[in-house]
């Protein structure tokens, strides 16, 4: 069984893997960050309270973040279907995973602005600091590190939805792990995916805590 074949077969699957993740990802963050700065400077205590804007976004990404993945995952095909004009495949699991990704992005952004200190904020302000600039230089700027952290908890959580894709086809190694692991009672190729994501979670939290000692090192 171990031929070839098989081997390239899981290396396809590692190679569609990625790519799902790392896509959705960037794709979460293009609309999880602007939420998630929203929530965080419209909040009562923020820059800029606006309780409708905070209220309005906060509701909408708590209903997003209550449907579980594999049910929005078939909720959605019509959109994903409009916008790759097919429902499986690694570029089709791109849409709900962006979508699942995305309330839970603004989430921990919203969470690593908070944690800047409050005093840190009033002193810029009262250097004339515009909000353009108190959002990137001070919010972003103070919380980079958590940030960095929120990013490699956020890549380790799409892709266990990215897994949990290969029930529907949605390609990669869940997909293969479900088709033959499952469906055709091939253990040992369930072990090797289960033994490859657990080593891509492992590798990818390195590389943010790594990455995350350095900022703070530069940052003292």
């Amino acid at each position: 069984m171990w031929d070839m074949a098989m081997i390239k077969m899981l290396l396809e699957g590692l190679r569609d893997t990625l790519y799902m993740v790392l896509m959705s990802t960037l794709m979460g963050y293009v609309l999880g960050l602007p939420l998630g700065i929203l929530l965080a400077i419209s909040d009562e205590n923020g820059i800029r309270p606006r309780k409708w804007i905070y209220r309005l976004i906060d509701v909408s990404v708590n209903l997003m973040r209550s449907v579980p993945f594999l049910i929005l995952l078939i909720l959605i095909i019509p959109l994903t279907k409009l916008l790759v004009g097919r429902s499986y495949g690694s570029t089709a699991t791109i849409v709900p995973l962006t979508v699942a990704a995305a309330p839970f992005i603004a989430r921990m952004v919203e969470s690593s602005l908070k944690e800047v200190d409050k005093g840190v904020m009033e002193a810029a302000q009262s250097m004339g600091a515009g909000t353009g600039k108190l959002i990137v230089s001070v919010l972003m700027g103070e919380a980079r590190i958590s940030l960095l952290v929120g990013v490699t908890i956020s890549l380790g959580t799409i892709l266990g939805y990215s897994a949990m894709a290969g029930v529907v086809g949605g390609g990669g190694l869940g997909d293969i792990a479900i088709r033959y692991g499952y469906y055709r009672y091939e253990t040992s190729v369930m072990l090797v995916t289960v033994v490859i994501l657990v080593f891509l979670v492992q590798f990818l939290q390195w590389i943010g805590m790594f990455l995350a000692r350095k900022l703070d090192r530069r940052k003292r």
